[in-house]
């Protein structure tokens, strides 16, 4: 017989309710809009290395994988690395603040520790970003762990983020109970990697039926939604 994902996430619960309780959230898309500052700054390090202007539209499509393969694969820039130093010359000044919470995401964050919730960062951006965004919202008391990638580029995949967050986090699956919380494949597949399942966000950047076609337990439109699906 074949299950449907939320019929399969309610025989992964059954027995785990007593379970402590791991949420994971994803950072750019989920957490906060941060499309403004990411773009400018690829917009800022195309126009240093000569590529002409790009409609914001499309370089928004590429929010989410790492810088390496926005430069490396969709532009083709071979010295990838270069072309990431320059985007960080505006992100780090500039960038990093262009950027506002979602709507109801505070008050998810509040919920979710008031009920005794573990919570947990895992994202493609540099740690070393993320803390300072979390600080810079006043939400990083919420988190018991941020992980993102190493600023040499490596832990880049999804997969290796949330393992370390796991491991960070003291993870046994017979003693806890974990959902992903993302907005683009990459979250899903990631957390279907560890065997977990992924609530999928679509107000943020993934495309049409990006999330519903990699596999996400449900995909709702607003941040409050997600109280109603742990």
């Amino acid at each position: 017989m074949k299950f449907k994902p939320a019929q399969i996430y309610t025989y992964y619960c059954a027995g785990k309710l007593n379970l402590v309780k791991i949420v994971l959230f994803d950072l750019d898309g989920t957490i906060t809009d941060s499309s403004q500052g990411i773009v400018n700054s690829i917009q800022y390090a195309l126009k240093k290395l000569g590529f002409p202007e790009e409609p914001r539209e499309k370089i928004q499509q590429f929010i989410g994988p790492p810088l390496q393969h926005t430069f490396g694969v969709n532009y083709g820039i071979a010295d990838y690395q270069n072309a990431v130093r320059i985007y960080r010359e505006y992100y780090a000044s500039k960038g990093i603040y262009e950027n506002q919470l979602y709507p109801g995401i505070v008050e998810v964050l509040k919920e979710l520790q008031a009920k005794n919730y573990t919570i947990g960062l895992a994202t493609g951006k540099p740690t070393y970003y993320s803390e300072i965004i979390l600080k810079y919202f006043k939400i990083d008391h919420f988190f018991s762990a941020v992980v993102g990638s190493n600023m040499d580029g490596s832990r880049g995949e999804k997969s290796e983020i949330i393992a370390e967050v796991l491991l960070q986090l003291n993870y046994d699956p017979k003693k806890h109970s974990v959902m992903m919380i993302g907005d683009r494949k990459h979250d899903v597949l990631g957390a279907k990697h560890h065997q977990l399942p992924c609530i999928g966000v679509s107000y943020g950047y993934a495309e049409k039926n990006e999330l519903q076609d990699a596999g996400a337990l449900v995909v709702i439109d607003e941040a409050l939604e997600i109280l109603n699906h742990l």
